[in-house]
């Protein structure tokens, strides 16, 4: 495996609410000198997306608008880690916040990274169960539609071409495998 390229000079070339565009000086260690450009997170703190399970068969969708693709997509519950939150409570505060549930286990699963050549960005996955009712205020515009999917039905769901965000359907495809894991060792 080779050395890590060093990064030799570091420049903030834009910034909004959200993020930072920064430029990196990278060194290979082959001396090659190279310029990159990512897609940094203004603020500190992660990522979550959680799965949660209504049972043992049903995840909870949400249906939310997606101003990148500007329209409604269904997909997973999502959001930021806060300050001084780990990733596990801001899977449960997010999950409350949401879809309008707690969970008394949460599992993680896996962290994902989206387009690593270009966004310095990891989301944390996070399997949420034994739910029950609890409703937290959130920072959505408008009240977000619960939708109930059998796990099973990963497929029908991509075919109604409502689900389309990767981190989304690779969670649900490893949550599948996750349970069929679960059930082969009992």
């Amino acid at each position: 495996m080779n050395k890590k390229p060093t990064i030799l000079n570091k420049t903030t070339i834009a910034k909004s609410r959200l993020f930072r565009i920064e430029s990196l000086d990278i060194e290979f260690s082959n001396g090659e000198l190279r310029n990159y450009e990512r897609l940094a997170r203004s603020g500190k703190g992660g990522a979550v997306l959680i799965v949660p399970m209504l049972d043992t068969e049903t995840v909870l969708l949400i249906r939310e608008y997606s101003a990148g693709v500007h329209r409604y997509e269904l997909g997973l519950p999502k959001g930021k880690t806060d300050a001084g939150e780990s990733f596990l409570e801001a899977a449960n505060r997010e999950l409350k916040e949401e879809v309008g549930f707690g969970a008394r286990n949460l599992h993680h699963l896996s962290s994902f990274s989206i387009a690593p050549s270009y966004l310095e960005h990891m989301t944390e996955i996070v399997i949420a169960q034994d739910l029950y009712p609890e409703k937290l205020e959130g920072d959505e515009p408008e009240e977000l539609e619960v939708v109930p999917w059998k796990l099973g039905h990963i497929n029908e769901l991509l075919a109604t071409r409502e689900c389309t965000e990767a981190r989304s359907i690779a969670a649900l495809f490893m949550t599948v495998e996750y349970f069929k894991a679960l059930n082969t060792a009992s």
